[in-house]
């Protein structure tokens, strides 16, 4: 209540302020602010008045009705007796770093898929590659499913044994010719997501990108990682150096060709 620090709701139990006078946002309070709770009360309850209350059995099944009415394929959301719903979502990766994964692992069966064997625990080896840029997997989740979820669940698909705090997932809108991200919270449920806006993926999609930090956390990454991303990072540069030379060269070579031509020419 006094210095007037704000955080989210799932941020409340990590925030460790360091005041220096204890008690310091309840003893010091205005006269006007005498009738207000104590401040750490005071900030829980305006997180759940601006928190909308959760839609009703019967919303949801005339949602889903809704959304099924306009599937154009075989796609459908379906009702649950406790009144949770499955439903797919696509995701679209667009992950401009390489990634790591086991090395010398064949691709995962149907027998691998049922019993949940984990592949990427068979060996210690790790490789580095670059995923096909906006490649789309399907999911299918719950209404109960997070975004932390879907996120695991992407990566365990792709045997990709990054840690999962590198990827965010985004929700791609367009509106006025305009395409807007927006970064999901971990705790948020993309199948809803997905209900209230339909089955057109013109109007919602979600991606799967880099989770831009501002700064770069190399704390996260393993030593074989970074000695990989040096290597790629080497290989750019000299690439791009080839480019640069490759393009000069066919100047020079125009330019000469141009005096040649020109020589014995008036003006």
């Amino acid at each position: 209540a006094d210095c007037r620090y704000t955080c989210h709701q799932e941020c409340r139990s990590l925030i460790q302020l360091d005041c220096r006078r204890p008690g310091q946002c309840q003893s010091q309070l205005s006269p006007e602010s005498t009738l207000l709770s104590p401040c750490s009360q005071n900030v829980t309850q305006t997180v759940e008045e601006e928190k909308p209350e959760p839609p009703t059995i019967q919303e949801i099944k005339q949602k889903i009705e809704k959304y099924n009415a306009k599937v154009t394929n075989c796609l459908l959301m379906k009702l649950n007796e406790d009144g949770t719903y499955t439903g797919f979502i696509k995701v679209h990766l667009k992950l401009r770093r390489p990634v790591t994964v086991p090395a010398g692992i064949r691709p995962q069966s149907i027998y691998d898929a049922l019993k949940e064997v984990n592949l990427a625990e068979m060996t210690d080896k790790r490789t580095s590659f670059y995923l096909p840029l906006d490649a789309i997997k399907q999911l299918h989740i719950s209404s109960t499913t997070t975004v932390s979820e879907v996120i695991q669940g992407l990566l365990k698909k792709f045997m990709v044994v990054d840690n999962p705090q590198k990827f965010a997932l985004f929700k791609e809108m367009r509106k006025d010719g305009q395409v807007l991200f927006q970064k999901l919270p971990l705790t948020e449920y993309p199948l809803y997501l997905r209900l209230l806006a339909g089955p057109d993926t013109d109007v919602l999609s979600f991606v799967l990108k880099e989770n831009e930090t501002g700064e770069v956390e190399w704390d996260a990454f393993s030593i074989p990682e970074l000695q990989n991303f040096l290597m790629i990072l080497d290989k750019e540069e000299k690439d791009k150096i080839q480019q640069v030379h490759r393009k000069y060269e066919k100047f020079k070579q125009r330019l000469q060709q141009t005096l040649k031509e020109a020589r014995g020419k008036p003006g």
